[in-house]
């Protein structure tokens, strides 16, 4: 049992349900924009610059057959492209379209406002201990830039 009889959870409770209640605002929020949350990643990736299918399997987290899948689906919406990849003539890049990168503009602050007010009832330096340590976890874990941070290509973003 995770719960405590404080009310506290474990870590392992806290870290699994947080990522659920994250992913959730995640998906509301691409669903008002008419993504699916993988879409959302996909172009929130792709705000920093473009990327090989095999690079962006591997931040994505993806098989190669979903990720095709999911490029193909994104590209045929409009908001994705494939280009000739400049280093590698056999290989391409996806990239955001304008219309993916207006998109992209105004899905990616909002998600990060929604996301922002999760801690809303801890005071400042809780929110800055969570994010200290939180932040730990990701960096030890190597885990890829999939939703860009302050400094890591979200310009558009605050605090997140």
């Amino acid at each position: 049992m995770s719960e405590h009889d404080d009310g506290r959870i474990g870590i392992v409770a806290a870290l699994v349900r947080s990522t659920f209640l994250v992913n959730a605002v995640y998906t509301e929020s691409a669903r008002e924009y008419g993504l699916t949350m993988q879409q959302g990643q996909l172009l929130c990736v792709l705000m920093t610059r473009p990327y090989g299918m095999s690079e962006l399997g591997a931040v994505l987290r993806l098989a190669k057959s979903s990720l095709t899948g999911l490029v193909d689906r994104t590209e045929r919406n409009g908001l994705v492209q494939r280009e000739p990849d400049p280093r590698d003539t056999r290989a391409v890049r996806v990239s955001l379209t304008p219309r993916g990168r207006d998109l992209a503009e105004e899905f990616y602050p909002e998600t990060c406002r929604r996301i922002e007010a999760l801690p809303a009832e801890l005071d400042a330096s809780e929110q800055e201990a969570l994010a200290a340590l939180l932040g730990r976890v990701v960096l030890d874990n190597e885990v890829p830039v999939v939703f860009p941070g302050p400094g890591e290509g979200g310009s558009t973003a605050r605090g997140s």
